[in-house]
């Protein structure tokens, strides 16, 4: 052993006894052994005479790299010797008569594989133009046995790897030349290669089926291209037909002919060509093999094959319009649907044959407008079976799903985005079989009721799943109606109680199934007190799981929603059954329960407030109701509150959980009491909900730092400006004071978001309360808020600076608010006045710079609507109009929408733009020739204005076509920016 042989092995050496240095040693001897110029003579040399595998693949490496490096710069004579050395090595031949010479295809698989590239390298630079020969080369020696067979098997599949195959990304340079390595192919060899593989096949099925099948394998690679009569054919055909057929021998022979038919079959053709060449076929041979061999390799290429066979029928189906072929190939797809349903439901499919798609396709096929046949009824079945086995859960995750761990969750995630496809595909058959669609849920709903329990959760489940989605194809009026079995159907489902009605999925989806079909309940009134059994007994309210007893309460609000006053005999029962719930809702325990989402478990105080609420209800018994809801609730508070002067931190943790879920509980309550109401008809009940506000508005005073608390209580009174109108007025300066205690932007943006609603709804009755909170909100907001840009970009993303983004964009919400609903008076009250310049400065640059365009719109529209109130005769504001003039008409109007970011072409930035004109004709109009003047004598003269333009925008602004000025203005500014002269133009 020489040096280099040792270097090699160091550096191959994964024992863990050579050390790094001596590693990076050894790799750099190699690299400079690598680089000499006499590498392939060294190379080949080693090939000759180590046994090593290792070294024999160091040295087919190297050569395999200096051939892709540096084949052009070789000399004609080190090319040569380079093919001829490689070349006899791949024909079992020794390069010189030396007796103890090695034969590089006694090594193992991989370093045959490396000599198959090299040669792969040699026929990729020398194809046909230097080397025309090498295949014709190669088949003589095939003679030699399985040696050189099994290398020229690797060599045409390392090409077909390497330059031919379309499954992988190709350089453009790598597409032509692949495409003149396959014509010169076909022209020269491809004929004597297939002969080849005939022969090689023939001889060889019965003593060597391991061989067989790699000349097989490597015989489908190649079949999508060559000519296909040299595969379809009499000779051929029958030889794979016999492999597939033949019992006793290898799975992987068989597995590899079933591959080369399906290659067959899958050459893109003609349509009516590719049917004539699918009926030669005579597949029903084949179709009996699949149930006969249960779960083995062959079986599972018999599933790629009839699938695929199935989906070349699909296609004739579809592209053949000749009657009489159309129908021949109808009569195929029949024969092999069996077999291909068989399939789905009891083998592994290949990942390329999409069941959905094919399924679909077929479905497709249906949509006419004759009656189903017999058959196709048949297969429909067939489909819904197949759709119902695939939508089931594994057993083995049953656990993980009921509690919905980590496990579960991500198999529940899985499943859910599996099924979509199915439940389309689903949806498309209920449309073209209703009935049959009906027929197979009712019997899948029997067989789940009917079968064990260890089975019975995921049987169950996709039953119901299946109804559930097949609610999706129905129109409103077969939903009402009842089409079909329908009528069966929902009351069978009302008044089922599963088994396995405790597991969280099972539960889950039949709530959603009866929420789903509650229309025909609507219309059939009969069924009402099964749906509230299903509600309120264990399957929904009451049931054992916290998760699924809040969807229930969110489900049956949406049931009462839809019902309201056929609910109305029922309220007692209702009321009675709901006892319980509301007690432990509103409970230590119930409250330190984790909240998921919008299902809280207050939708349950929201249904009942919805049946009390209605004015069916006669107002003794909605008094007696609400009465004895909230009196006790608001007792719970004021001792809760009474309590909390003397306290621990955890018993005050547990309380101020305790009152958010009294106060989630009394919010909820009061969306089924509309204004009218309370406030007209039943003004009693509007008195409860008074001094039920009077209540928690002291829990802002008990608790005046409690974010969540604060929170809940705003949105309380939020809920009582929609429900008591204008008669919550002397409520609102109390429950403002508090609000305004705390000075957090956080805090801040709900004050002005309840502000924005009193606006809203009352207008300028609210001008007093303004008054009064907006020389505060002015004083807080001016001195958080910076006067110029809050920071963005790298490192700007905090919490702190995303809460100032959101109070910035609410504090120009609420000013746009004021401005639009006649309130601009407020800014100007004693009071505020001493903040009106601060305003000005901050609406000034905003509305030039600020990043959302949509807050810059909004800026203009402040100023339009303040010139329009303040700019008149005698000045109503002092200063106010020479503000306007020279600070924003200017700066806004003009120099904003001349920088190269305002970009015309940009929606966001065109709506800007309009009011921007707006603004100019509103100022105009309201100050006249002193806007004017200024505008074009100091601004356009700064902008470099053509004195043709300017005179043209002043008539365009004197007359009256806003549309006409907008565009003109929008060329001025473009005509501006193109002359690129001012340092305002290209800031």
């Amino acid at each position: 052993m020489d040096d280099l042989e040792k270097a090699i092995l160091i550096i191959f050496d994964e024992s863990g006894t050579v050390t790094s240095v001596l590693k990076s040693q050894a790799g750099a001897f190699c690299q400079q052994i690598k680089d000499s110029p006499s590498i392939c003579s060294i190379c080949i040399e080693r090939l000759c005479f180590s046994k090593l595998v290792q070294v024999q693949f160091w040295c087919l490496q190297c050569l395999h790299e200096v051939l892709r490096a540096r084949y052009s710069g070789m000399s004609t004579e080190e090319k040569n010797f380079v093919r001829k050395s490689v070349f006899s090595m791949a024909c079992y031949e020794t390069i010189d008569s030396n007796a103890n010479s090695v034969k590089v295809l006694d090594s193992p698989p991989y370093v045959r594989n490396k000599l198959a590239q090299i040669l792969v390298t040699l026929i990729y630079y020398e194809y046909p133009e230097v080397w025309s020969s090498v295949f014709l080369d190669f088949i003589p020696n095939l003679n030699k046995g399985g040696a050189v067979i099994d290398m020229f098997c690797r060599v045409l599949n390392a090409l077909d790897d390497e330059l031919i195959s379309q499954d992988y990304p190709r350089a453009p340079e790598e597409g032509v030349i692949s495409g003149k390595i396959k014509d010169a192919m076909r022209l020269q060899c491809v004929g004597q290669i297939v002969h080849a593989w005939y022969d090689i096949v023939s001889l060889y099925k019965n003593s060597d089926s391991e061989l067989c099948a790699f000349v097989l394998d490597t015989m489908r690679r190649y079949i999508s291209w060559i000519e296909i009569g040299l595969i379809a054919n009499n000779t051929f055909l029958p030889l794979l037909f016999e492999l597939m057929l033949v019992e006793g021998l290898p799975d992987q022979l068989r597995c590899a002919a079933s591959g080369c038919v399906l290659a067959v079959m899958s050459k893109r053709m003609d349509p009516q060509a590719k049917l004539t060449l699918l009926q030669n076929l005579q597949m029903s041979r084949v179709f009996g093999l699949v149930a006969a061999h249960g779960d083995s390799e062959f079986v599972s290429g018999l599933a790629s094959l009839l699938t695929g066979y199935a989906s070349e029928l699909l296609d004739c189906v579809k592209n053949i319009k000749n009657g009489d072929l159309k129908r021949a190939s109808v009569d195929l797809l029949n024969e092999v649907l069996p077999s291909v349903f068989y399939i789905m439901q009891n083998c592994e499919i290949d990942t390329t044959f999409s069941i959905v798609q094919f399924l679909s396709g077929y479905v497709a096929t249906m949509k006419t407008p004759s009656p189903l046949t017999e058959s196709q009824l048949y297969h429909v079945g067939q489909i819904l079976e197949v759709i119902r086995m695939q939508i089931r859960y594994d057993p083995m995750y049953r656990d993980n799903l009921d509690v919905l761990d980590k496990v579960g969750k991500e198999e529940e995630d899985r499943m859910a985005e599996y099924r979509k496809d199915l439940l389309v595909l689903l949806r498309s058959v209920g449309r073209v079989a209703p009935d049959v669609t009906q027929i197979f849920i009712r019997n899948s709903l029997s067989s789940a009721v009917g079968s064990s329990l260890d089975v019975n959760v995921e049987e169950v489940e996709a039953a119901l799943s299946l109804f559930y989605a097949y609610g999706e194809s129905l129109s409103e009026e077969a939903m009402k109606t009842g089409s079909g079995i329908l009528r069966e159907l929902v009351p069978m489902l009302l008044s089922t109680k599963f088994p396995c009605h405790s597991n969280r999925l099972v539960a889950l989806v039949y709530l959603d199934t009866i929420t789903r079909y509650m229309k025909f309940v609507l219309e059939n009134n009969q069924y009402i007190p099964l749906v509230l059994a299903a509600f309120l007994d264990d399957r929904g309210i009451h049931h054992s799981k916290v998760k699924v007893s809040r969807r229930a309460s969110y489900l049956f609000m949406r049931v009462v929603k839809l019902l309201k006053s056929k609910l109305v005999p029922f309220i007692e029962t209702i009321l009675q059954s709901l006892h319980d719930t509301v007690s432990q809702f509103t409970s230590m325990d119930y409250a330190s329960k984790e909240l998921s989402g919008s299902e809280d478990g207050s939708h349950i105080f929201e249904a009942i407030g919805l049946l009390i609420g209605m004015e069916d209800v006669p107002l003794e018994k909605q008094s007696e109701y609400l009465s004895s809801l909230l009196t006790p609730l608001c007792q719970q508070v004021e001792i809760l509150i009474a309590g909390s002067r003397i306290q621990n931190s955890e018993d005050s943790s547990s309380k101020v959980a305790n009152i958010q879920q009294i106060i989630m509980a009394i919010n909820a309550l009061s969306k089924g009491f509309s204004e009218r109401l309370v406030t007209a008809s039943r003004p009693a009940i509007g008195l409860m909900f008074k001094q039920t506000l009077d209540v928690l508005l002291q829990i802002l005073i008990i608790f005046p730092k409690v974010e969540t608390l604060r929170s809940k209580v705003t949105a309380f009174i939020h809920r009582m400006v929609e429900t008591l109108g204008s008669s919550v007025f002397p409520y609102l300066p109390k429950a403002l004071e508090q609000l305004l205690a705390e000075s957090e932007p956080k805090e801040l943006v709900g004050f002005l978001v309840l502000l924005n609603q009193l606006i809203c709804k009352f207008n300028t009755s609210v001008q007093d309360i303004l008054e009064n909170v907006y020389p505060v909100i002015g004083g807080r907001i001016f001195s958080i808020l910076p006067r110029d840009t809050i920071p963005s970009g790298p490192g700007s993303n905090t919490e702190e600076i995303r809460e100032l983004q959101e109070l910035q964009r609410t504090f120009y919400t609420f000013l746009h608010v004021m401005a639009t609903h006649d309130l601009s008076s407020v800014f100007l009250s004693p009071k505020s006045q001493g903040y009106l310049d601060s305003m000005m400065q901050l609406l000034l640059f905003t509305s030039c710079n600020h990043r959302d365009l949509v807050v810059r719109k909004a800026c203009v529209q402040i100023f339009i609507r303040l010139i329009k109130d303040w700019c008149t005769r005698p000045e109503k504001v002092p200063g106010f109009q020479t503000f306007v003039i020279e600070a924003f008409a200017t700066n806004c109007c003009l120099y904003s929408v001349l920088d190269k970011s305002f970009e015309f072409r940009d929606a966001n930035t065109v709506s800007l733009f309009g009011e921007i004109v707006l603004a100019q004709k509103v100022m105009y109009e309201k100050i006249g020739n002193d806007f004017l003047i200024n505008f074009v004598s100091k601004g356009f003269l700064a902008a470099h204005c053509p004195q043709e333009l300017a005179e043209e925008y002043c008539q365009k602004l004197q007359g009256n076509d806003m549309k006409s000025l907008k565009s003109f203005y929008q060329s001025l500014i473009e005509n501006l920016r193109t002359q690129q002269n001012g340092s305002l133009v290209f800031r």
